[in-house]
């Protein structure tokens, strides 16, 4: 047992079993959020390694083991977390710790077959989520490339809403435009909920001018932020093939999502066994074998041509240089796949396209989930993004009672700075609030603010 200065807090008791990347990066995000963290793992360095840096109690271990998790403490656990790298064993940790505690539990889970039963799994073995990580870097890599002008889409309000992250290119009109105008200017049904400029990330009022070069992100209903995409004449059409390179999890779930909407899929794969699974499992992709960072081949298979280019290997460093070699040769929108590599600075000043890290994704969905059983009103996070390095917000509310917010106009809102009331999902219909609007029982509310911790909507509250 490793154990560095931990000192109980007023936040939950969490059980992570595995000190992997994700299990580290989950460790860092609820250790700043207040809570005791026990992590469990087999390979005793690792623990080590861990229990020096963060606030925590390590155990080196079995997690599975019904000894050690009692060691670990899950007869008083709210939450064990499981992120090992098999998914057998993270849903035996977790249904063990369901029979022996009285925990909720969240596996990660990444095999395909256990994927297309993870309701099932869930409901029966009592857990309180299924996380698979690759399965949602697909889920969003697709977004993108059905909207290629963008850096970053993610849904909220069950797809009815998107924020969209796009950076203002020379010669846009956007160029000089004061945020007020917009409206009545480019015919804008959005709000712009956070720009970055020079490495400083604004909640901008609407006094601000946007410039060339600003990374804004923007929020609107979907059909809306098409419009104001085709208003400011960016390209709102999806792409119409692209060139993964390959084989994996991820190239596999992106390779069906973006098939079932009619994109042609080409993938380089370096292993002939895992190529014969894949014509199996994608009979619509065109499956080649062969080294995917051969440049004689990659020029072959047409990476001059194609419309969007995503590398998929399981190296971050190969992925960066296909990237910038994608870049450098075509006109291809480009899609980065980091899993390992912490340097962002360095990684901001590379022309990498949209940058996608199944961990990030992975870590953002379980602390949601933490925040919301923390929280003891009735008002439950729905969704929650990291934008900007983690330096900004996004989250979805949802108002199950009146409270000190509801019912009165925003503008009669004390409401803390840095902070915008992005839209108001009611019944399915998107409003992009005015001071006139209020926030109503049983509604949807998203916030994006510099704030961080957040676990209830009366948090904006001054």
């Amino acid at each position: 047992m490793f154990k560095k200065g931990v000192v109980p807090s007023q936040g939950l008791r969490i059980i992570i079993v595995g000190c992997g990347k994700v299990g580290r990066t989950l460790v860092e995000q609820l250790g700043k959020e207040g809570h005791d963290i026990t992590i469990v793992d087999k390979n005793r360095e690792r623990i080590s390694q861990v229990s020096n840096i963060y606030d925590v109690m390590g155990i080196v271990g079995n997690g599975a083991s019904y000894k050690i998790l009692q060691e670990a403490g899950i007869d008083d656990a709210d939450l064990i977390i499981a992120v090992t790298g098999s998914d057998e064993l993270n849903l035996l940790c977790c249904t063990i710790a369901t029979q022996v505690g009285n925990c909720a539990a969240i596996a990660r889970v990444r095999t395909p077959e256990y994927s297309q039963e993870a309701k099932y799994l869930r409901d029966k073995l009592g857990l309180a989520l299924i996380i698979n990580p690759e399965l949602e870097a697909a889920i969003e890599m697709a977004h993108i490339l059905h909207l290629p002008s963008s850096l970053e889409v993610t849904n909220f309000a069950h797809g009815q809403a998107q924020l969209i992250k796009y950076e203002i290119p020379e010669g846009s009109i956007l160029d000089g435009t004061k945020l007020m105008d917009l409206g009545t200017r480019h015919h804008a049904n959005i709000l712009i909920g956070a720009v970055e400029r020079d490495d400083e990330v604004t909640i901008p009022s609407g006094d601000f001018v946007l410039r060339k070069g600003d990374k804004l992100s923007f929020v609107g209903e979907r059909k809306h932020t098409k419009e104001f995409f085709s208003h400011i004449g960016v390209n709102t059409h999806s792409v119409k093939n692209t060139l993964i390179i390959g084989g994996g999890k991820a190239a596999y779930y992106l390779a069906k999502q973006l098939i079932s909407r009619g994109i042609k899929v080409k993938i380089i794969e370096n292993s002939f066994e895992r190529c014969e699974e894949l014509s199996i499992l994608l009979p619509d992709a065109v499956i080649i074998n062969g080294d995917g960072t051969e440049q004689a081949l990659l020029k072959e298979e047409g990476i001059e041509t194609c419309q969007s280019f995503v590398p998929l290997t399981g190296i971050d460093e190969e992925n960066i240089m296909l990237t910038l070699y994608a870049k450098q040769v075509s006109n291809a929108k480009v899609i980065t796949k980091l899993n390992h590599i912490t340097f962002t600075n360095v990684i901001n000043s590379l022309d990498l396209g949209s940058v996608i890290s199944p961990k990030y994704i992975t870590s953002e969905a379980i602390i949601a989930y933490v925040r919301a059983k923390k929280n003891s009103m009735n008002c439950n996070i729905e969704t929650l993004y990291h934008m900007y390095d983690s330096r900004v917000e996004a989250i979805e509310f949802f108002v199950s009672e009146n409270s000190n917010v509801t019912d009165i106009p925003l503008r009669d809102l004390k409401l803390k700075k840095h902070l915008l009331i992005c839209f108001i999902n009611r019944n399915g219909k998107i409003i992009i609030p005015t001071g006139n609007d209020s926030i109503q029982k049983n509604d949807t509310v998203m916030i994006i603010t510099t704030h961080t911790g957040f676990t209830n909507l009366q948090d904006i509250m001054e």
